[in-house]
């Protein structure tokens, strides 16, 4: 079952490719999406990725969470159920 990874304080010119690779290093990624401002285009400063298995999503969160890519100094954690 895979697992939904949310990451936050994204530099604007972080994009989805950037995401994979980052996530790849730590196991399978079977989605990454940086999230975008539907009137502009332009990157709202966070996305998901979505893992193959919770073990290496949980690596990659312990791994990543707090450290900086892009100058900016990340926020990752498990994504949240959206509320209907």
């Amino acid at each position: 079952m895979s697992t939904n990874i949310y990451v936050g304080n994204l530099a604007f010119s972080t994009d989805s490719a950037a995401l994979r690779k980052l996530f790849g290093e730590y196991g399978e990624v079977t989605s990454a999406q940086v999230v975008d401002d539907r009137d502009t285009g332009r990157s709202r400063g966070f996305g998901f990725v979505e893992m193959a298995s919770s073990e290496e999503a949980n690596k990659a969160i312990s791994e990543i969470n707090g450290s900086t890519v892009d100058g900016r100094q990340l926020n990752v954690n498990l994504a949240k159920e959206r509320s209907r």
